[in-house]
């Protein structure tokens, strides 16, 4: 190999794992963090982590997918800022589900771009929202730069402003979180991605990711804030929802399909939305998927919240709030360099 050659490949070697280790920043259900990465020479592959699915809540593997497709979109960002195109094929071998993607680093001779400076900027800065918001509205016109920008990723999104649709789509979410706590493998899941206080672990939702004045007495989760209800241990925010404006912009992430390639649009869509949303103006993403994981509620919202399209992620959109802990796994636990 000439001397050339072995500082190229060492370029793209650090710039992979850098990365990488960007990536990791995207939100993922529960914080379960599904994915694996490994590097050869000018390629990143993004493979699923069937372990840390929800075999109870998300059999099919939806939110998983959807979780590692904003790992995805972060990864695209942060090989842009190494001066990389990233070139992406999604599913590329089907006897292989959980391979869903192939990056390939192009070098494209031009300096990172400034906008995906700033983009790339937020990805630390983002973080998942549990409780009720500042008072203060989102934008209109940022409101319609994040449906473009969920647009670009081929999903739409869906603004639920009537209030008997709010009202609605908060009741659901109640019954969906009543139907799951009857089963006794559901609790069990919860369990296992609530870590115990003091806990080192550095995946789940731990106890640091909600207000100090709430209390809890049992495990709770990002996507579970307006689904609990005062003695059924059912998330009080949802009165909020109905009662207050500091509930934030209930919105409906949106596809035309709903298989596997679909929901990892979905989840570059999300990202993309929450970092330009916490460019543009600090807004923050509160997010529930209760009702998303019953099928007869989701087709319910399909029929009548999407116009016919399948419903992907439920959330709140919002501003001010405290800012709180996040923990990631390091690096090295999910990502593996190939000679």
């Amino acid at each position: 190999m000439k001397p050339d050659q072995g500082r190229d490949m060492s370029r793209l070697a650090a710039a992979a794992r850098s990365a990488v280790e960007d990536a990791t920043w995207a939100p993922s259900v529960h914080n379960t963090q599904p994915w694996l990465f490994s590097g050869r020479g000018d390629r990143i592959t993004l493979r699923a982590d069937a372990d840390r699915r929800l075999g109870v809540a998300d059999p099919a593997g939806r939110e998983m997918l959807i979780s590692c497709g904003a790992a995805l979109f972060t990864l695209r960002v942060a090989v842009r800022r190494q001066g990389y195109e990233p070139e992406v094929v999604l599913l590329p071998d089907p006897d292989r589900p959980n391979l869903l993607a192939d990056v390939r680093l192009r070098s494209g001779g031009l300096p990172a771009s400034p906008e995906n400076e700033r983009v790339y900027d937020q990805i630390r800065r983002r973080r998942t929202h549990r409780g009720g918001f500042k008072p203060g509205e989102v934008s209109e016109p940022l409101l319609e730069a994040l449906r473009r920008e969920a647009q670009r990723e081929g999903a739409s999104l869906c603004l639920i402003e009537d209030p008997n649709a709010q009202a609605a789509l908060a009741a659901l979410t109640v019954a969906a979180e009543h139907m799951h706590r009857l089963i006794p493998a559901y609790r069990g899941e919860l369990g296992r991605w609530a870590p115990a206080p003091g806990s080192r672990r550095r995946e789940g939702v731990h106890e640091t990711a909600y207000p100090q004045e709430t209390a809890r007495t049992e495990p709770d989760f990002a996507g579970r804030d307006f689904a609990r209800g005062h003695g059924w241990g059912i998330d009080a925010s949802i009165l909020e929802w109905l009662e207050e404006p500091e509930v934030g912009v209930a919105c409906v992430l949106t596809t035309k399909g709903d298989k596997p390639a679909d929901w990892l649009r979905t989840g570059q869509a999300l990202q993309r939305l929450l970092l330009r949303a916490t460019l543009e103006g600090d807004v923050a993403a509160a997010f529930h998927t209760q009702a998303l994981e019953v099928p007869e509620l989701r087709e319910l919202i399909r029929m009548h919240f999407c116009a016919g399209d399948l419903p992907q992620m439920l959330m709140r959109l919002g501003t001010g709030g405290a800012a709180f802990t996040s923990v990631r796994r390091p690096v090295d636990e999910v990502y593996t360099e190939k000679p």
